[in-house]
């Protein structure tokens, strides 16, 4: 009773001011320091400290005392700019019934009032008489504070709204992005992944160059820009080169003379003053689109009247003399094939003879390619461990050259490829007749990869079999004992130990990935890691760099709204199209890289070696630990103040003469040979 308390906001949950005193708040202030929560404090603990303190404190007397004097007050200096806030602050004075009052005390210059309604209110109360200092009391004050409110209300949910709608875009990239990581750092396989990307960048680009119309395309393209037209490729189809060139140059030239009389409209117009006539701009047209060299002084020689026949003769003419001849190829027969076979051999590094791929069609040309990049990848994948190991063996010696450590490096191959291989093996040989010998061990080593899968999936096959439905797998192989058998055929063969229990927590499809995890780090480790640190290091710099292209986009994007159209709108149709440029220059990069490993950074390489047997010291016990930090403790403190660092030499002055006797200043003598600043 009588208490006063003050608050910057007392609107948000969790403010609960009960008349006479809460002795729950104050029971829980004592027991806080013995109990973690509140849920661990004893009922009977509890209610007997809470009776306690309501007694002797009289709460109960006392809230009714308040109660009858009208209860909780509320004073508000000033009004929030959303209603919902000021009815929290109200509702504070009559909790669950309680009597309570409430008043807000404003002024004309509050933000609200002085934004929304401070000249209007204002003007009214200085016709109505009003004074500075008296108190204001009109509903009609109230009802424009209420509008002033709802209008600040609906333009924050305008703001939020269209911060939604803009946030939306990015919600599904983020979405899509962060499930494809997430799925690799979960153990997805990456080599399936990198699969796909090759299916699609073949299917996508072997159907671009095998379609029909791609030579006229290309032919369409690259003279449209030559002769500055824009051609029609469908007007191309079977022509021959002289007939295309003919055809070109006629439409260029006839395009070129309304080209002429737009331009000259534009940098002549009648109905302007001569002195504002643009003739540079008109010269610099000419010469850029038809490559002239004509300068604005010839163009005022002839006038107005006449430099519209002048610039039809010189486009004309040049037309006419440009030459076409390097666009013979792109009408030829083989075009479309040749350029396959020349991304083929720039993408996977493989030669396609023309005659036997001329007549294929693109379904057959494309699986013919898959197939060839799934052997190459093979290739790589027995090339890539050497390649690692020889990085790590690689050493120099007293003159500074290369070589290998030729005895560990045969100790990690025989453990790592389990071959019998020696030093005499590698004697006398030199360094790509070492490599070929440990890509053929490498190469037969990862050949016993797909019998393993293979076991794995007769196995599998067995069990969903047992079941009558997937997903009782599991549990009917744990009673028929085919998961102890799988326990044990993977700790024979693949040297890893994955109990029947843990296997039996998981569902059929975490039990595959699971087991192919186990393979791989048995039969590719390196191949593994390198897989999946590309793609994620490949995936987050280009998610990156979105991002930045994204907050670029979206700062600018409301210039659109000049040319009639909803920014809104074009921002997701700009922010898609830019997203799916960033996901196939993933694909791209990482294909890329794979098939051209020799241009990965040696670092890179060597961070994905495994070795083959791993050497861990004894840790140190906790006791040990606890002694050295200690003593490095004890090292750092002393019992006296540590002594400065003085010169108590004489300081010789910079322009005093030298104390070596030279004759010099000092500053031109010794301070220079000893290294001080000559200023």
């Amino acid at each position: 009773k009588g208490a006063v308390t003050i608050a910057t906001n007392m609107a948000g949950r969790g403010t609960d001011i009960v008349l006479g005193g809460n002795p729950e708040a104050m029971a829980w202030a004592q027991l806080q320091e013995k109990y973690e929560t509140r849920l661990d404090v004893p009922p009977s603990e509890w209610d007997e400290l809470v009776g306690q303190i309501e007694q002797r404190e009289q709460m109960k007397a006392e809230g009714r005392e308040v109660a009858e004097i009208g209860g909780l007050h509320i004073i508000g200096s000033e009004r929030h700019e959303a209603r919902r806030i000021d009815l929290q602050l109200r509702g504070r004075c009559g909790r669950q019934g309680d009597p309570g009052s409430s008043r807000f005390f404003l002024s004309l210059e509050d933000d609200l009032m002085r934004i929304f309604a401070g000249e209007w209110v204002r003007n009214i109360l200085t016709r109505l008489g009003m004074e500075e200092g008296d108190a204001i009391e009109s509903k009609m004050v109230s009802r424009r504070i209420e509008g002033a409110q709802k209008k600040v209300e609906e333009r924050n949910f305008e703001i939020r709204k269209s911060l939604l709608e803009y946030d939306e875009v990015m919600d599904e990239q983020r979405k899509r992005v962060y499930g494809y990581r997430q799925a690799i750092l979960d153990g997805i396989d990456c080599k399936s992944l990198i699969m796909d990307m090759i299916d699609e960048q073949t299917e996508h680009y072997l159907g671009e160059f095998l379609d029909r119309d791609y030579g006229t395309e290309s032919f369409a393209g690259w003279a449209g820009k030559i002769l500055s037209v824009e051609l029609d490729p469908k007007d191309f189809r079977r022509m021959d080169f002289e007939s295309a060139e003919t055809y070109a140059k006629d439409r260029a030239e006839r395009i070129a003379e309304g080209q002429v009389y737009d331009a000259i409209e534009e940098n002549l117009p009648e109905d302007a003053d001569t002195k504002d006539w643009n003739w540079e701009a008109l010269a610099k047209m000419a010469n850029s689109r038809w490559r002239l060299s004509l300068r604005d002084r010839d163009l005022k020689k002839v006038g107005r009247d006449g430099v519209a026949e002048l610039l039809i003769e010189k486009a004309t003419a040049a037309v006419r003399d440009t030459d076409l001849s390097q666009g013979e190829r792109f009408l030829d027969p083989d075009f479309g094939a040749l350029t396959a076979c020349a991304w083929v051999a720039h993408k996977f590094g493989i030669q396609l003879d023309l005659d036997e791929v001329r007549s294929l069609e693109l379904q057959p040309f494309t699986a013919m390619v898959d197939e060839k990049a799934r052997e190459v990848y093979a290739q790589k994948e027995a090339e890539y461990p050497v390649m690692a190991g020889l990085y790590h063996f690689t050493m120099r010696d007293a003159g500074g050259h290369k070589r290998y450590n030729r005895e560990a490096l045969v100790d990690w191959a025989r453990d790592r490829f389990e071959v019998e291989l020696s030093l005499e093996d590698l004697k006398n040989k030199q360094r790509d007749e070492i490599r070929e010998l440990l890509v053929d061990k490498s190469r037969e080593h990862a050949g016993r990869l797909d019998a393993a899968m293979a076991k794995i999936e007769e196995h599998l096959d067995d069990m969903v079999a047992e079941a009558d439905t997937p997903g009782e797998a599991i549990k009917a192989a744990t009673g028929s004992g085919r998961l102890r058998t799988l326990s044990e055929w993977i700790k024979t063969e693949l040297d890893d130990d994955f109990p029947p229990e843990e296997m039996a927590r998981l569902t059929p499809e975490q039990l595959r990935r699971h087991l192919t995890a186990i393979v791989e780090e048995k039969y590719r480790p390196e191949m593994r890691k390198m897989e999946r640190a590309l793609v994620l290091q490949l995936l987050d710099t280009a998610w990156k760099d979105h991002l930045l292209a994204m907050d670029h986009l979206k700062s600018s994007i409301g210039l659109r709204g000049y040319a009639q159209v909803d920014p809104k709108v074009e921002y997701k149709r700009e922010g898609m199209r830019t997203f799916e440029n960033m996901w196939v220059s993933v694909g791209e990069r990482v294909t890329d890289l794979v098939f051209r490993m020799e241009q990965l950074d040696e670092s890179f390489v060597g961070s994905t070696w495994t070795e083959s047997e791993a050497i861990h010291e004894d840790a140190a016990s906790a006791g040990e630990i606890a002694e050295q930090q200690q003593a490095a403790i004890d090292g750092t403190q002393v019992d006296r103040k540590p002594e400065p660092i003085r010169n108590r030499e004489e300081r010789v002055g910079r322009n005093s003469p030298c104390p070596c006797g030279s004759g010099k200043k000092y500053k031109n003598c010794c301070m220079r040979k000893s290294g001080g600043v000559v200023a």
